[in-house]
């Protein structure tokens, strides 16, 4: 599918020279037959305290991650590998967005502060119906976590043996914890999180165990302060014998592209040693279970229903064990790397990779320049939102949770849910990282990879 040209369409994106993001999205547009995009580097952002835009450039914000003076700028770290600092990086994020004047607007400052607030993000979904795993931080009456001992007590008073704790700015597993009350009451966590013997946290490549309580109580107590996020860790489906999820891109309110993730730890990101998995063989397994693939890829436009004002999310979702049923573990402002993964069969975007389907639906939905010669400050939207599905995906089941009785007979699918696909189109071999964290992502050398300490 070739995307429609619309006569005096230009497009920008605020993002760092140099990144893959960038280069993608740009290759995009000009396969569209479009002139390459005006890239604003966020390191000028920065310096100016704004950037202006035509009112008739179609405004796109990429990641501002994989730029160490950028993020110096934004957290005020010498050290891009160090975890702690998500609270002024946020800070300093929104601020900077909302110094960007005019233009049609791919992405809504309003809702990039909820996206990047984990808290927040999980109230405005579980307020929506969307099935997402309990957390005593998020809504009405949410606790705070001020250290480890909140932590514990917690885990306690909510019955969460299980729990990951996340910094509630932090992306890209940065910073998060699986933690395990064992036998004894004795804590184990496992995280990405290399912590030195003077304390510091440091970003890494290395999945590891810490074993001792005092180590997870003195990680947890040194990111606390940039504020922590609890949610109950849901047991999830498997593929030959490795946890799986789903990363799951929508565009424009339809799902277009997914990508199944597997791993042997429980973080299953791509950088941390996770891989891909088949996704025709999920679809199978949510069938031969006696679901609808089509009521789980509902789940994800329903989560990303709750943003219309952004174009494009990734959706994380979680499949319960036996792949009945799913919960959205996040919603991603930036989740759309998948180098070379093509669009689902049957959907608008098929044959097109994710910033193909973005300019697509960008060129489809764009209706002439905004006027916002009286509102600087206020982006135009550039498209309607979707209706919400009509039904709501039940959580998975969870260790305390009784016995579930027997669902009713499902609904026919949401407007505009593509149908079970044909297994997939057989796509390149994944790169080294496809999914390049952000805003603190790890890497070894070059750019185009997270900045983190390599293994040791």
């Amino acid at each position: 599918m070739t995307p429609r040209h619309v006569p005096g369409t230009r497009f920008a994106v605020v993002g760092n020279p140099g990144s893959r993001r960038v280069a993608l999205f740009g290759d995009a547009v000009q396969a569209a037959g479009l002139p390459a995009p005006r890239l604003v580097a966020w390191r000028d952002v920065l310096r100016a305290q704004g950037a202006e835009f035509g009112p008739d450039e179609v405004v796109r914000l990429d990641s501002p991650g994989e730029d160490a003076e950028v993020d110096r700028l934004l957290r005020g770290a010498q050290d891009p590998t160090r975890v702690e600092g998500s609270a002024r990086w946020y800070a300093g994020f929104l601020a900077a967005v909302r110094t960007l004047r005019g233009g049609v607007r791919l992405d809504d400052p309003d809702e990039l502060a909820v996206l990047f607030d984990k808290r927040r993000c999980h109230a405005v979904l579980d307020a929506a119906g969307v099935p997402v795993p309990a957390s005593p931080t998020s809504g009405a009456g949410s606790a705070h976590v001020r250290g480890w001992d909140d932590v514990r007590a917690l885990m306690r008073e909510h019955r969460m043996p299980r729990l990951f704790v996340k910094p509630a700015h932090g992306s890209s597993a940065s910073g998060v914890l699986a933690v395990e009350r064992g036998g004894a009451g004795r804590i184990r966590a496992t995280s990405s999180v290399e912590l030195t013997g003077d304390g510091r946290l440091f970003n890494s490549l290395k999945v590891r165990r810490y074993e001792r309580e005092q180590d997870v109580a003195a990680i947890v107590d040194a990111l606390a302060p940039d504020g922590l996020h609890l949610e109950r860790w849901l047991p999830k489906a498997s593929q030959q014998g490795r946890a799986a999820d789903l990363r799951v891109v929508v565009v424009a309110g339809r799902v277009t592209h997914a990508v199944v993730r597997t791993s042997r730890s429980p973080m299953t990101n791509l950088h941390l040693g996770g891989a891909r998995g088949d996704l025709d063989a999920a679809r199978h397994a949510v069938e031969a279970a006696g679901a609808r693939w089509t009521d789980l890829l509902g789940v994800c436009e329903q989560a990303a229903a709750c943003f219309p004002g952004t174009l494009c999310v990734g959706v994380d979702l979680l499949p319960a064990t036996g792949w009945r049923r799913a919960a959205v573990g996040e919603v991603n402002a930036f989740g759309d790397l998948l180098p070379r993964l093509t669009g689902l069969p049957g959907s608008d975007a098929e044959g097109m990779d994710t910033y193909a389907a973005q300019v697509a639906a960008a060129l489809r939905l764009h209706a002439g320049p905004a006027d916002t010669a009286d509102r600087p400050h206020t982006p135009d939207r550039l498209w309607d939102p979707p209706p919400a599905p009509h039904h709501r995906t039940p959580a998975p089941p969870t260790p305390d949770d009784p016995p579930q009785p027997s669902p009713a007979p499902h609904p026919a699918p949401a407007r505009g849910h593509p149908q079970p696909h044909p297994p997939p189109t057989p796509h390149a071999p994944d790169p080294p990282h496809p999914h390049a964290p952000h805003p603190h992502q790890p890497r070894t050398t070059g750019p185009g990879h997270a900045l983190a300490r390599p293994k040791p």
